[in-house]
């Protein structure tokens, strides 16, 4: 336990090996979902579901246990949603799973070779500290909403787009009491109240099951739904598993099997280009954001270790596609440990371990229903947004970048695009008030980058 504490500086961070372990599961909890949904998007491609459930929790694993031992940051790693329905909808549907692993897998060897010479470092040193403040700011109301159309506290609308959901749903009601538990045990500084939060939820869940307000769905041999009802059992079908073989779906694979012929080069290497790009500005605000709220950034804005927890990144992206996933990014879900109180590599430690767990134990892991981790995520919103009030709106050559940032962040659902558009309004703001000189020239090279982006990509 002495050296766990003195590896991580536990204490001299302020934290301890219980804290790290529920901040763990904390975020393992609100990200859990991508064992189950990640498969779901990618077998569209015509992948095997079960070997693509294992290539996404070893996706999670590798580069989880990087991010821990080596750049030592609670973040979690993962197959990034946005990007494997771009792998699966776009490059796939387009060239085939095959060829569209082997891009991603050498665009990973690309990452840790820009990684090596601190490229993304850069861009992070280089973007403004307000338009940091708002990516934070703008992942909070991001998650918040994930949140809320998770429980479906929101649907969708054709007038609106976005309207109050059925709150007189049971699953909706069982998300608003996990809310308010979720928040008065906060309320009441109780450590790890999040994951409490999520327990005290499903247990109730559980409750109105046994009750017959929750009826779950029924479904045939196959697992087909037959009568709908308010969703999947919450009671686990069995305990263990033996995880599925990845030998359908990794790279070995997608190189026997790839087909050249036909493929248009200049069209692959285009859209090559755009993922990598996509990718570069998901992990880097990520990143960003996430640090700013949990206080990693020094007094010049710069994140400590940053050239590890890039590599961390860039490696999971080669090894998730050697398994059989979709690009790997850091996780705004680790928010959600870092506000339990998750310092350190040990939290991102944990995660690994609980991802490790699922392999075998998915079976149990499954049942947790997305009406009981909302709650954490409109919460963890609420943690991330409050950094807003660090924002200069005074200035309008500062406030409006930022401005722009944390609302496109939520409305067109990218984190990316509201990085784009916050940097894209600062240097042109810059330029034309005679500030050109102020602003870094990598932020210039962003906007030539983003601008090919938006009109060309």
């Amino acid at each position: 336990m002495n050296r766990i504490e003195k590896f991580f500086e536990l204490k001299a961070k302020g934290s301890s090996i219980g804290i790290e372990f529920l901040a763990g599961l904390t975020t393992f909890m609100t990200m859990a979902f991508i064992i189950a949904v990640n498969p779901a998007i990618l077998s569209a491609t015509g992948m095997d579901p079960g070997g693509l459930f294992t290539a996404t929790i070893l996706g999670v694993i590798v580069p989880t246990l990087i991010m821990a031992l080596w750049a030592k940051y609670p973040y979690a790693i993962a197959p990034g949603m946005g990007l494997n329905a771009y792998f699966a909808f776009i490059i796939a549907a387009e060239f085939g799973w095959q060829l569209a692993l082997i891009s991603l897998f050498f665009q990973g060897i690309l990452f840790i070779i820009l990684a090596s010479v601190n490229f993304r470092e850069k861009i992070l040193e280089a973007i403004p500290s307000n338009i940091k403040l708002a990516i934070g700011a703008g992942i909070g109301v991001f998650i918040a909403l994930i949140g809320f159309q998770e429980a479906g506290f929101v649907a969708y609308s054709p007038a609106t787009l976005v309207t109050l959901g059925d709150i007189g749903d049971i699953t909706v009601g069982l998300f608003m009491i996990g809310c308010v538990c979720t928040v008065i045990l906060l309320a009441l500084k109780i450590k790890g109240g999040i994951f409490f939060g999520i327990v005290i939820t499903y247990v109730l869940g559980l409750m109105a099951q046994a009750a017959g307000l929750y009826v779950p769905h029924v479904l045939d041999e196959y697992g087909a739904i037959l009568v709908a009802g308010h969703g999947f059992s919450l009671m686990p079908g069995s305990i263990v598993s033996a995880p599925p073989s990845i030998a359908e779906v990794n790279i070995i694979t997608a190189f026997r099997q790839a087909d050249w012929v036909g493929v248009s080069i200049m069209r692959y290497i285009t859209v090559f280009i755009a993922f990598f790009i996509v990718d570069v500005l998901d992990t880097v605000s990520t990143l960003v954001g996430v640090s700013e709220k949990a206080g990693f950034l020094d007094k010049n804005g710069k994140l400590p270790r940053a050239k590890q927890a890039f590599l961390a990144d860039a490696i999971g992206t080669s090894a998730g596609a050697a398994f059989g996933t979709s690009t790997t990014t850091v996780y705004i879900e680790s928010a959600a440990g870092i506000a339990v109180g998750g310092k350190t590599g040990l939290t991102a430690l944990f995660v690994a371990g609980f991802f490790a767990v699922c392999l075998f134990f998915w079976p149990v892991i499954s049942v947790i229903p997305s009406f009981a981790t909302s709650p954490a995520l409109v919460v963890v919103g609420l943690y991330m947004v409050s950094i807003v009030r660090k924002i200069n709106f005074e200035d309008f050559a500062e406030g409006f970048p930022a401005f722009l940032t944390i609302i496109v962040i939520p409305f067109t659902y990218s984190i990316s695009y509201g990085l784009i558009f916050g940097i894209l309004s600062y240097v042109l703001i810059k330029i034309f008030t005679g500030k050109a000189k102020e602003t870094s020239w990598v932020m210039y090279v962003l906007s030539i980058f983003f601008i090919i982006k938006l009109i060309v990509v």
